[in-house]
């Protein structure tokens, strides 16, 4: 029987660093299932999902932390299998001026209507013709079937006018 294993990775950013947790995933016979990466200000940080045989979860383990002798610290925990069902994916962008709290206050109105961010990703760059700070965040979000798009589509309006944000939903349909 297969366990499935999720591992957060972070070490100075530096090449070889995932080769080595590949060669002990492989070593260990488990799966490399699916993974985001990423280099940020001279780290590199990284979550993936690893399958093996339950039998061999133990000396992976070890072995993964090892590597911490190596510079690359590996938080392991096991996988849940537990998708809910019925439900509706969307994914939201949300693009403006840079300013503190944009995440806050969209992640607040997910969390307060049930609706489980799936993924997200920021950026900051600047503007085009001014160089201001401009931040963008892209949001795939996981809401239960019958969900109020409506009184959703409010109140991102309305932290779009607060914040100067343009926010875009686009459905997804269900999974």
């Amino acid at each position: 029987m297969d366990t499935c294993l999720v591992l957060t990775v972070i070490s100075d950013d530096r090449p070889g660093v995932i080769e080595q947790i590949a060669n002990c995933v492989d070593q260990h016979k488990g799966s490399w299932q699916e993974s985001r990466m990423a280099h940020l200000d001279g780290k590199f940080a990284g979550i993936l999902r690893v399958s093996c045989a339950t039998e061999h979860v133990e000396a992976l383990s070890k072995a993964l932390s090892a590597l911490e002798s190596q510079g690359i610290q590996v938080l392991l925990s096991q996988g849940q299998s537990n998708q809910a069902v019925n439900q509706q994916s969307i994914n939201i962008s949300a693009i403006g001026p840079d300013r503190p709290g944009i995440v806050l206050e969209l992640s607040r109105a997910f969390a307060q209507r049930s609706i489980n961010v799936a993924q997200l990703d920021t950026d900051c760059s600047s503007m085009p013709w001014s160089g201001d700070p401009q931040f963008e965040a892209h949001y795939q979000l996981h809401m239960q079937d019958g969900c109020n798009m409506d009184e959703l589509q409010e109140r991102l309006d309305s932290i779009a006018d607060d914040l100067a944000l343009d926010i875009q939903i686009i459905e997804s349909g269900s999974d």
